[in-house]
C-alpha cells in the first residue's frame, strides 16, 4: 500500500523544508561572504584606497550592521518554524501527521531506522528552536551557552537533510516508486510500462 499525504501534510512539509533551506543559506552567508571580519576587511580596504580609515573595532561594528538585515530574516524564519512545529505537534490530535513510533514491534530494521531518524530530528529541532528563543528573549546570563548549543544545530540539520534526501531517493528508485510525486502533488504518478 502506498502512503498518501494530505494537503496540510504536504504544505507543512514544504514550508518547513523551504524555511530550513533559507536558514542554512543565512548560516552559510554568515560563515563565509558575510562573515564580520571579511566584511570589515572589504570596508577597510575601500576606505584605505580612498585615503580614509577606521579602527578595526568600528569596522567590525559597521560589518555587523551591514549583515544585520540578513540575520534578522534568519530570526524571523526561526519564528515561522516555531509556529510550524507547534502546528506539526498539534496536528496528530486531529488525525493529521501522526507522530512516529520507533518502538512498534511490527516494524522492520529499515522502518525503525526511519522512525528514529525523525525522532532525533524533532529533538534537534526543539532544542534549536528553544535555544533560538532563549537567545532572543532569555536571560543575558544564558546567552553564551544557548548560542553555543544553537550553533551546533547546523550539524544535525545538515546530517538529517543528507539522510532524508538519500532515503527518499533510495525509496523512489527501489521499492516506493512515486514517493516524490505523492509528497509534491498528493497523487501517485507512476506508470508501469
Amino acid at each position: 500500500m502506498k502512503r498518501t499525504y494530505s494537503k496540510i501534510y504536504r504544505i507543512i512539509h514544504w514550508v518547513i523544508a523551504i524555511s530550513f533551506s533559507f536558514l542554512l543559506i543565512t548560516i552559510f552567508l554568515r560563515l563565509t561572504w558575510m562573515e564580520k571580519e571579511h566584511v570589515a576587511g572589504i570596508i577597510g580596504n575601500f576606505l584605505n584606497e580612498n585615503g580614509q580609515s577606521l579602527p578595526q573595532e568600528q569596522l567590525i561594528v559597521l560589518a555587523k550592521q551591514i549583515r544585520k538585515p540578513m540575520w534578522d530574516w534568519h530570526i524571523y524564519t526561526g519564528y515561522v518554524l516555531v509556529g510550524l512545529f507547534g502546528l506539526r505537534f498539534l496536528l496528530p490530535l486531529f488525525d493529521e501527521m501522526g507522530l512516529q513510533n520507533p518502538l512498534n514491534k511490527e516494524l522492520n530494521i529499515k522502518e525503525k531506522f526511519q522512525k528514529w531518524t525523525y525522532i532525533f530530528f524533532y529533538i534537534g529541532v526543539v532544542i534549536s528552536l528553544i535555544t533560538g528563543l532563549l537567545i532572543e528573549f532569555g536571560p543575558k546570563a544564558w546567552e553564551k551557552i544557548t548560542e553555543e548549543i544553537h550553533k551546533l544545530s547546523i550539524y544535525y540539520l545538515v546530517a538529517y537533510i543528507i539522510i532524508h534526501i538519500s532515503g527518499v531517493l533510495l525509496a523512489e528508485f527501489t521499492n516506493q516508486k512515486g514517493i516524490i510525486s505523492r509528497i509534491v502533488s498528493g497523487k501517485f504518478i507512476f506508470n508501469k510500462k
